[in-house]
């Protein structure tokens, strides 16, 4: 599994605890604390918006992890991450959240349907939504779970 920006790993530790492996990336690793000791963990320090390649170029992964985050120059990648049969969770900000505080940086809000657009004629959606939440904070996001076909 790949934590891409993987923040302080909440999702990094849920893969771990049902014995996944799980790649983490993110450019500070520092609030990476007390993760779980063991080959299944793989940390990487990698700044993803540095303007050089994507870190993983040319790896899949069963199943890639993305949330709270948006760079478009790597979102091609982050779908190209996804090995056969696996598949794609990928939540953040949408147009519209503005209204409700940061991020308001409309290059850090999806535009509508942006997130279909970005799997399609590559991944088959298998849920997809667009809408405001209450929690854990009132937000626009956008949310997506597709797979690539084996």
């Amino acid at each position: 599994m790949l934590d891409l920006a993987c923040g302080a790993g909440r999702h990094s530790r849920l893969f771990l605890q049902l014995d996944h492996s799980v790649v983490a990336v993110d450019r500070d690793l520092s609030r990476l604390q007390e993760m779980p000791a063991g080959s299944r963990f793989t940390a990487l320090q990698h700044d993803l918006e540095d303007g050089g390649s994507f870190a993983l170029k040319d790896r899949q992964f069963a199943a890639v992890i993305v949330t709270n985050y948006l760079f478009r120059p790597i979102l091609a990648a982050i779908v190209q991450a996804v090995a056969p049969g696996g598949v794609l969770i990928y939540e953040t900000f949408a147009q519209g959240n503005e209204r409700f505080g940061h991020p308001s940086n409309p290059d850090f809000l999806l535009a509508p349907g942006e997130l279909l657009d970005a799997v399609a004629g590559q991944l088959r959606v298998l849920a997809y939504e667009d809408l405001l939440v209450d929690s854990p904070k009132p937000a626009a996001v956008q949310r997506i779970c597709a797979r690539r076909e084996l």
